[in-house]
């Protein structure tokens, strides 16, 4: 990829740590922990799609499609981000049949994606909302002239625009949230989204549409509600 993105921020971003409890993730945000906005999405889904297609591929199949997508998915991020902050792609030797397939799918993201993005903000960028939700973007950065929120995502089959309402609310959150701590106005988010069999696919949310996420997520934020959040117990106290 010969595409050169400028990696530089006018802002300086916080870092927050995580805790996984047992209904979900929080972060600490200056001493007041807020759930992950994937956390909140998963609590407030409607409908038993999921429930449907475990019980169709079996638990063990199931559990196994998720663990390789996870680690699929894995792998493009940090290769992706390694680009965007150094320029290049490290000495990347897979040694998989997972990360051999990770690695295409990167660059094809880089190819037909990455070359819209002029300048990036930051990777992987810590952000909350106070009082409400946090969470970290894969990537905030100027695309086609525009602030926007960018993420990554893998799919092992392609997306139709309506299945993709999720992640839609997803970029949403992050967008208010940087707005509400830096002053932004951040009205778009993009999904660049590859499947295994590399074919590229890029979702933009803007305009009238990103108005209407951004008010669906505010309602499932709203709707989300979990007791105070206490750490698992660890395994030598089990």
């Amino acid at each position: 990829m010969k595409h050169k993105i400028l990696y530089e921020s006018p802002y300086e971003y916080g870092v927050f740590s995580s805790e996984d409890m047992q209904s979900g993730r929080f972060y600490d945000c200056n001493g007041v922990k807020l759930p992950s906005v994937t956390t909140i999405l998963s609590g407030t889904k409607e409908g038993d799609f999921l429930k449907k297609w475990i019980d169709k591929v079996g638990e063990e199949e199931a559990e196994r499609i998720r663990t390789e997508a996870a680690t699929r998915g894995s792998y493009m991020h940090d290769i992706l981000e390694n680009q965007i902050v150094n320029g290049d792609i490290w000495d990347f030797k897979p040694r998989n049949a997972e990360e051999k397939r990770a690695y295409k799918m990167a660059c094809t993201i880089m190819d037909q994606g990455l070359p819209n993005v002029s300048q990036v903000y930051g990777c992987e960028i810590s952000l909350y909302y106070p009082d409400k939700y946090a969470g970290k973007a894969d990537v905030i950065g100027v695309h086609n002239d525009d602030l926007s929120i960018m993420d990554f995502k893998q799919t092992n089959k392609p997306k139709r625009r309506q299945w993709v309402w999720d992640y839609f609310q997803q970029l949403a959150a992050y967008a208010l949230a940087h707005n509400e701590l830096y002053g932004t106005d951040i009205q778009k988010g993009v999904v660049m989204m590859c499947s295994v069999d590399c074919l590229y696919q890029e979702f933009v949310l803007e305009g009238d549409e990103f108005k209407r996420a951004a008010e669906a997520w505010m309602e499932r934020v709203e709707k989300f509600s979990l007791p105070d959040p206490e750490p698992q117990d660890s395994p030598q106290d089990s």
